[in-house]
């Protein structure tokens, strides 16, 4: 295998587009020190990836580990105008490209990056313990958060105050497990739950394993209502979901690469491509006409829903990273996103072109906020954005485990005013806007939707918009 890696021409690797085959040649490069083979390797996998800022890093050390200044430097700075931030101070990758002036710029624009910004502010915080609080939910009509625990398969309210309270338990006639998402739909009077069986639910047994499904409650005394359960077929963990007001509910798999929408009763497949990464922010507009998700690699994508026709967002990868978002909320015709895979972590304001396909400008609201420690989800409350700001999902194993109980802190809600810096055009990030670039083309990325591997399906024809999901 060595020997045939090394046989393959820069021109070879260039024009691959296999992942997984890419990440095999990158270590086995590494591994017998191989730089020229490795650095060809690394600039097709971040032309691939635009996205993903650890391996740019790991590409300008590949340049200057081989003493190339002018790459290691241009590489840099273009990563401290995507507003990334890492402290490279003491990175011995970086030995023989330090001592110059332009290094010291570098540096000093890395730490600009890293300063925190924004006025957002933790609003409350939940009581301290083992619940693995995942997601939050807004109650407009009761005023009031519901926030749910994946530890114990429940459902708690919340005041302004983070005061907890009882309202939906697992028990054997709802059938709750891990609770990992929650969507209110006021209108309908509708709480809508995704719950996994995970390791990490406290109740989980191994009938559990592989079960994933949508849970149906009254929003407004928490009576159970109906679940809608996928195949266990196919095992799945859903991480995403959304609703959009009339009616409609779609979640997703992040782990299987699919969006399903509640139709009839059931959740039916609308959309599927295992060429992505992990799908994460899940939102559509208030017309219900439109979906936006987020894949923490690739960037984000729409589906319009009155075709059941996914299309590629275009922006400038020059000047906007889009990697890592964990979750995704429309506002006020913006999308706005909480990048935790982002360094530094922060919270992004994008305003979108009239056709909605394209992101024409970037503002972020709040940045390297000493609250923050992997924020997760949340959910829009008039003007603010209130989200869990501290997850700490770390603190368990693979196997659910709880890792080191002294550690648990106090879980951080934070409030994000959307409307801040409103009349800020901020960061041009329209893709006419950049120069040729080597991320995938925009006829590239839609092909990653619109063209999945066999066994995975195209999304079928949605319902008119201003049709409600029939239950």
């Amino acid at each position: 295998m060595i020997r045939r890696a090394q046989a393959l021409t820069q021109q070879q690797i260039s024009e691959s587009r296999d992942l997984q085959s890419l990440s095999k040649l990158a270590q086995i490069y590494t591994e017998i020190n191989d730089t020229p083979h490795l650095t060809w390797t690394l600039e097709q996998l971040t032309r691939l990836l635009p996205n993903a800022g650890e391996l740019r890093l790991k590409l300008a050390m590949t340049y200057a580990a081989a003493d190339d200044k002018s790459r290691t430097y241009e590489l840099l700075l273009k990563m401290v105008n995507q507003g990334y931030s890492y402290d490279l101070s003491k990175e011995p990758g970086f030995e023989k490209v330090r001592g110059t002036r332009v290094w010291d710029y570098v540096l000093e624009s890395f730490a600009r990056n890293a300063k925190s910004y924004g006025e957002g502010k933790v609003a409350f915080e939940l009581p301290k313990g083992d619940t693995l609080f995942e997601s939050i939910a807004w109650d407009p009509k009761r005023k009031q958060f519901l926030v749910g625990s994946v530890r114990e398969g429940k459902i708690h309210l919340a005041d302004n105050n983070g005061k907890l309270s009882d309202f939906i338990s697992a028990d054997a006639e709802n059938g709750l497990m891990a609770v990992f998402g929650l969507a209110v739909d006021s209108a309908h009077d509708r709480l809508y739950v995704i719950s996994d069986g995970v390791p990490h639910f406290q109740g989980f047994n191994a009938d559990m394993v592989g079960k994933a499904g949508l849970f149906e409650f009254t929003l407004s005394n928490g009576k159970f209502l109906h679940k809608y359960m996928l195949p266990t077929e196919t095992a799945h963990i859903l991480s995403s979901i959304a609703t959009d007001g009339k009616g409609g509910v779609y979640v997703a798999d992040g782990v299987n690469q699919q969006i399903f929408r509640l139709d009839g009763g059931e959740l039916k497949l609308m959309l599927g491509n295992s060429t992505l990464s992990g799908i994460r922010g899940l939102t559509v507009t208030p017309d219900g006409k439109t979906m936006y998700f987020s894949d923490v690699a690739l960037g984000i994508f729409g589906v319009d829903l009155t075709k059941g026709a996914p299309f590629n967002v275009a922006y400038n990868s020059q000047k906007l990273v889009l990697g890592g978002i964990d979750s995704l909320y429309w506002y006020n015709g913006t999308l706005n996103a909480v990048q935790s895979g982002m360094e530094p972590q922060r919270v992004l304001r994008l305003k979108l072109s009239d056709d909605g396909h394209a992101i024409v400008s970037a503002m972020p609201l709040d940045a390297a906020q000493p609250a923050f420690d992997a924020p997760t989800t949340g959910t829009v409350v008039g003007d603010d954005l209130y989200f869990i700001a501290n997850s700490q999902k770390e603190l368990y194993s693979n196997l659910g485990v709880l890792t080191d109980a002294a550690a648990l802190e106090p879980v951080r809600v934070f409030r994000t005013n959307l409307r801040f810096a409103w009349s800020d055009k901020g960061v041009d990030t329209t893709p006419a806007a950049a120069p040729a670039v080597s991320a995938p083309s925009s006829e590239q990325r839609e092909a990653m939707l619109k063209t999945p591997p066999k066994g995975v399906v195209n999304p079928p024809a949605a319902a008119p918009a201003n049709e409600p999901a029939k239950h």
